[in-house]
């Protein structure tokens, strides 16, 4: 019961998520001279929560992954596989929010010189690697030790990604006025306000995701597992 009201709780913020941001949130930066139409930066509003939400999947199987290799226990192996599927979602969808905002900025979906874009798409490619072993591997226990080796390892894509527009500021589009000179911006005013509770709305999407695909495991789990009993 309490695991349905928070799944009803999160598709209610999600839809009001959508509606402030089309309808009440102010566009998030100057547009200047913007080469698309202006309304299309209120992607932001959702690129960025979806983005660190990725993150924070991918921190989970990199915390899981070091878990079941500790214990061995089966439910740190589910949560990785639970939190790498979401988290591929996700950064899909960065992917396809940036590109749209590139659209807006550069009048381009895809530009080679955004180190942001690009070290996302790694981050996408390491983490699809992640699963296509899963699927690749047969027998449970090495599979599942398997992927826990790539799933710490691979987590070091994930700093190099979030730290990228750190170092190569001048690359990437300005949220909310004053910038530095051709690179992102702080953010900050009623912007703030809007983007604080996006955070939260997809946040607790991600967590319900990955609830939801670990129940899927569990039954799968049990399924299998009566299959073995009765020789099928």
């Amino acid at each position: 019961m309490l695991k349905k009201i928070i799944y009803a709780i999160t598709a209610v913020l999600v839809l009001i998520s959508v509606y402030l941001v089309f309808f009440i949130a102010p566009i998030p930066i100057d547009p200047g001279s913007a080469a698309g139409d202006p309304n299309n930066f209120k992607i932001f509003y959702f690129h960025l929560p979806i983005a660190i939400s990725a993150y924070l999947s991918f921190a989970i199987v990199f915390v899981s992954s070091i878990l079941y290799l500790r214990s061995k226990k089966q439910k740190w192996d589910m949560l990785s596989l639970s939190a790498a599927e979401v988290g591929v979602v996700f950064a899909f969808l960065t992917l396809v929010t940036g590109s749209i905002w590139g659209k807006s900025a550069w009048n381009a979906y895809w530009v080679s010189w955004d180190v942001r874009l690009n070290t996302s798409l790694i981050l996408f490619l390491i983490y699809l690697s992640y699963l296509m072993i899963r699927q690749a591997v047969e027998e449970p226990e090495k599979r599942a030790r398997l992927s826990a080796v790539f799933g710490i390892i691979g987590f070091i894509s994930v700093p190099i990604s979030f730290l990228s527009v750190r170092f190569y500021s001048k690359m990437h589009p300005c949220v909310v006025p004053p910038c530095p000179s051709g690179g992102g911006g702080g953010i900050g005013g009623v912007v703030l306000y809007y983007l604080l509770f996006n955070f939260v709305v997809y946040f607790l999407l991600a967590a319900t995701l990955i609830m939801l695909r670990m129940d899927n495991e569990e039954l799968r789990e049990k399924a299998n597992e009566l299959k073995r009993k009765n020789n099928l």
